[in-house]
Order: structure tokens, then sequence, then C-alpha cells
């Protein structure tokens, strides 16, 4: 073998890595065009959410008493503000439905919901004793139970509270923005010493639109929530988990139990000393439209797909003493880059799994029938079509895994290396160009 072959052998493996590397920056731009459709849906979704009604926080109901609070200044002059006193419930029951329902902007799927929501429990004390505070500067008379709702375009009829034996009708807005901004209020009756030291009974229904998820806070010194829906992918979320949930295809349910034992905050405070946004849990209606995550993870298998596929060309051109220009590999590379476009566009109009299946097929099809004609030998480009099905079908296992898809992924490269290596033992490289 002369030195001229070694180093003509010697450049086109360097021009063959260098190729590898360069197609990486297509394949960085297909990565950025992912990223701006799945903004494209996230607007989308936005776009629908604030015409029908966003995600739900409520929270309460809670029972809010006034009090006048005296400060001194240095000078000597003698100010009055008023501050609250804040009492949560003693047992608080949520039992709610949710009926869920898919909006379309444009080709982007979304989901809402219409809930009906049950709240009841009761109150057992709401004659706190506050050293700090004289029971005539205590503005009974002044007393409102608040509810917090996160987006008030969402409740669909008038809420009104039961309250003992009295009925309420609720306002908008809140009185003190203390523990939330958004939510609905009510004065109530409790201006006599009877009525403070006994248990208060309360029952609300209320009808609440929102989208993506809905949750509550747990505000009761015992809170029980039961929900259930129609809906078939849920996914719990926030700071409590249910203790039981049913999931089936035609919908789930599940209930949790929260005692004031599990959060951060006491039955009563003064004004804004604690808050309860943190404890928040719930259930969120998960869309199961991952296109654009599984197009995301195939692009990272992109370094894999085109330095094998180059490595077989090469190899290739060496044991059959074929001459592959590096145009060709451009164009092949180029082929491989085109797949995830092809992927990310009919995904968005087609399940992932017939995407992949489509785009596969037309790029493994491509490169076999460019194989034939660069090869001229019809087994060769058979045997090139073979390693690219394994290597598809290899990644679209992988991204049909969740929990196991790097032990797989990893096994999976360790043993194409191993192949890789095995049959280029084989290869007399010193003796290769010696015709």
């Amino acid at each position: 073998m002369t030195e001229k072959s070694k180093n003509q052998i010697t450049i086109k493996g360097f021009i063959v890595t260098a190729l590898i590397i360069l197609l990486l920056i297509p394949t960085l731009i297909i990565n950025t065009l992912v990223d701006e459709r799945q903004s494209r849906q996230k607007e989308a979704f936005t776009e629908v959410s604030n015409k029908w009604a966003n995600a739900q926080t409520l929270t309460g109901p809670i029972v809010s008493i006034p009090y006048e609070d005296y400060y001194r200044e240095s000078n000597g002059t003698v100010h009055k503000t008023k501050k609250y006193i804040h009492i949560l419930p003693e047992e608080l029951n949520i039992k709610g439905k949710l009926a869920p329902e898919k909006r379309y902007r444009g080709m982007y799927e979304t989901v809402v919901y219409t809930s009906d929501i049950e709240i009841y429990g009761t109150f057992s004390d709401l004659n706190p004793s506050l050293p700090s505070i004289q029971s005539k500067d205590i503005l009974y008379n002044e007393a409102f139970i608040s509810i917090g709702i996160t987006d008030l375009r969402g409740i669909e009829n008038g809420v009104t509270i039961n309250f003992d034996t009295t009925k309420y009708s609720f306002n908008s807005g809140v009185e003190t923005t203390d523990i939330f901004k958004s939510g609905i209020n009510t004065r109530i009756q409790i201006n006599n010493q009877d009525s403070l030291n006994h248990i208060h009974d309360f029952s609300i229904n209320l009808k609440l639109r929102g989208s993506q998820y809905l949750y509550f806070t747990p505000v009761g010194k015992q809170t029980i929530i039961s929900i259930s829906s129609g809906w078939a992918t849920p996914s719990f979320d926030g700071a409590f988990l249910p203790i039981s949930r049913e999931i089936e295809s035609t919908g789930f349910s599940a209930n949790w139990k929260v005692l004031h034992l599990n959060r951060n905050y006491p039955q009563s405070w003064l004004n804004s000393t604690f808050s309860v946004d943190e404890s928040a849990f719930g259930v969120m209606l998960y869309l199961p439209v991952d296109n654009y995550t599984k197009t995301d993870r195939s692009i990272k298998y992109a370094i894999l797909f085109i330095a094998l596929t180059f490595l077989i060309f090469f190899f290739l051109e060496l044991l059959n003493n074929n001459s592959i220009h590096p145009l060709q590999y451009i164009l092949i590379g180029f082929a491989l880059c085109i797949f995830y476009v092809l992927l990310l566009s009919l995904s968005e109009q087609l399940y992932f799994n017939f995407a992949y299946l489509i785009a596969s097929i037309m790029t493994i099809g491509l490169i076999t029938w460019y194989s034939r004609s660069i090869l001229r030998d019809k087994k060769l480009a058979y045997l090139v079509s073979g390693n690219l099905v394994i290597l598809y079908s290899f990644i679209f296992v992988i991204l049909q895994l969740q929990d196991y898809a790097l032990l797989i992924g990893s096994m999976g490269l360790f043993v194409i290396l191993t192949i890789v290596m095995y049959y280029s033992r084989k290869i007399d490289w010193k003796g290769i160009n010696k015709n």
C-alpha cells in the first residue's frame, strides 16, 4: 500500500468526521423550530384560556373579623387603622364534578372544563382569645366570609352561602388581600356572644369554569376533597397526592384528606402573617399531546443517526472500492436531517407513531434509492436500508419508554458500538488499497 493511498484514506476519514460535525448545525436549527412550534401551541392555549377562564385555585371559605389597631408616632399623635383576624373552618368538605371539553385554536388542541362544586363544613369558634386585642376594638358587626377564586370570569351562577340558618349572597372582590388577591365575599351576622361560641354550619354550591387544572387549598382543620370526571388522563399535582384514586378509560375519581398538622399555618392569625398558597393541590386535565416532546427527544439522537449512517457508507466505500464524493455524504446527511422536519410537521396532523412511521419510511426509501445509485449494487443498498430500519426502530422504542429510556438507550448504544468494533477489526487497513 503506497503512502499516497494511506493519506487518501486518512483524509477521507477526517472529511467524513468533519461532515458529521457540520451536519449538527441543521439539527440545531430544527430543534429551534420545535421550540417555536411548542411556543405557538402554548400561545394558542393561553388565548383560549383567556377567553374561557384560566386555571383555578379555590381557597376557603374563611371568616375574617376586622379590628381597630392603634399606633403612636414619635410626636405623640395616635392613629387608628383597620386590621383583620382570619379564622379557618374546623371541617371543610368539597365534592366536585368536572366536565371537560376540548377546544381548538387552528390545529392546536386545548382542554377546558366546567365544574359543579359542593362545599360544606363547620366553623367551631369565632371568638378566639387574642391578648393583644381588646374586645371593644373587635368589629364583630363587620365580619365577613370570603372565598379565593383565581379567575372570577369562571363563575357561572350567583353564589350564596347557607351560614347557620341564614342565606347570604356573595359580592365580587375581597375586602382585604391578606390571604388572596382575587375572590368573593359576603357580610355575616355574628354580633352577639352566643353566636360566636357555638358551631356554625355552612354550605355553598359553586359552578366554576376553568382551564387545564383545578386546585384546592386545605384551609380546614380537616379537609376532605372528592373529585370525579370523565377525563381519562388526569395528573395529580401540588402539595398533596390523593389517598385513593381510580383511573379508567371512562374517567377518574380521586379523594384527598389533609389535616391541619400537614400544613405550615394555624387555624387563625392576624393580618397577612401566613401564606396558604404553597399548600394548594388538585388535578390537572393532562392533554396527551407529546409530539413536540418526542420530536425533541428524537433530535437528541441525530448525531447517532448521522455518525452510524456515514460509518456504514465509509466501510462500504473501503471494502468495495467505491468512491463516494463528500457532496454525496452531505446529501445523505441532509436526508437524515429532513426526517426531523417531516416528523415535526406530520406529528402536528397525525398521531406521533403514525407520523414517525411515515417519516422514517420516506427517509429510508430515499436513502436506499440514492445508495443504489452511488454504490451501484442492489445488495449493498439493501444492506444500508436494513441498518436504517434497525436504527429507526431502536430510536422508536426508546421514544415510547419513560422510566427505562436511559437504560435501554445506553445498552443499545453499547451493542451498536460492539457490532461496529467487531466488524471493523476484520478490515485489513494496511492492505485495503493494495490492488
